[in-house]
């Protein structure tokens, strides 16, 4: 799922070609995208691109009229740019935004489809479609902490709810954790004052890192390979490969098709953290250092 920093990619490519541009029309292939019907989808026709901005994972294109289109590429939703009227794609394809001067494709690479557009009038209405997540970049480290506190959720749950911190995933929410060197499965109740500043620290500095990373690499071209997973990322997707920091091999928790990845040795003080399907297979066997598990891979007569 694109993320802050994927999120922050399009839209420095969408101020590029769109911002001021007149949105001829919106062409919609997949009737469920729409989750708005007042005012309807034809009232954003013709209207000028005022804004573009991020509400938490979501892009708001801002129009005249005090109109604001909203779109969630969820997981697997993903723009493409294209020639004026390209044609949407039959099987993934979903809707199309027209310009003079070229086609702003939305597509969705899934059979399940959850991307979602909305076309709403006004400011409150706009504020309504916010999770409401407080911004990590842009927050206190003291409103920071009340936000985290206000449920006693572990880390990584907490980074990845939108109702207490914004634009935060599955992928970026690994890279902070590490570059934080606190556990996923902490409790927030049980954060130390010097835990939390860190935390933050580490949240503005991977995402603003990140988002520039992203925008260099694009240059001008609009970006096609937005993916939740980069090869320069230290945990995220690093099962097996060994920590950027200190060369333990990453680890990870599965939990249905989500897994979290992680450092023993940065943040979990050299524990393993039970991953759900192994440990209840194990149960009592599973390996509680990594030692342990080293042992356990190791060939039978092996020292």
């Amino acid at each position: 799922m694109p993320e802050y920093p994927e999120v922050s990619l399009y839209l420095h490519a969408l101020r590029a070609r769109i911002l001021d541009e007149r949105l001829e029309a919106v062409r919609i292939r997949s009737p469920s995208l729409l989750k708005s019907f007042d005012p309807p989808i034809a009232h954003a026709h013709g209207r000028r691109v005022t804004s573009l901005s991020r509400l938490g994972k979501r892009i708001v294109f801002g129009l005249d009229d005090d109109l604001f289109l909203v779109v969630h590429l969820m997981i697997a939703g993903r723009f493409q740019w294209r020639k004026p009227r390209a044609p949407i794609h039959r099987k993934l394809g979903h809707a199309a935004f027209d310009f003079a001067h070229g086609t702003l494709l939305l597509t969705e690479a899934s059979s399940h489809k959850r991307a979602s557009l909305h076309l709403v009038r006004g400011v409150h209405a706009l504020r309504a479609l916010d999770p409401g997540g407080i911004e990590p970049l842009e927050a206190a480290t003291h409103d920071f902490a009340a936000a985290l506190r206000r449920e006693n959720r572990t880390l990584k749950r907490a980074l990845t709810d939108p109702r207490i911190v914004s634009g935060i995933g599955n992928a970026h929410s690994d890279e902070i954790l590490l570059r934080a060197r606190l556990s996923p499965v902490k409790l927030t109740s049980r954060l130390t004052g010097e835990e939390i500043a860190r935390l933050h620290a580490a949240i503005r500095t991977s995402l603003e890192e990140w988002s520039a990373r992203l925008i260099d690499e694009a240059g001008t071209d609009f970006p096609t390979k937005v993916t939740a997973f980069h090869p320069a990322m230290s945990a995220h997707g690093k099962y097996g490969e060994p920590c950027s920091q200190c060369g333990t091999p990453i680890q990870r928790i599965v939990y249905a098709t989500r897994e979290t990845n992680y450092c023993p040795e940065c943040q979990t003080g050299g524990r393993l953290l039970a991953d759900r399907a192994l440990s209840r297979l194990l149960r009592q066997d599973w390996p509680r250092k990594l030692e342990d598990l080293e042992a356990l891979r190791r060939p039978p007569g092996e020292d």
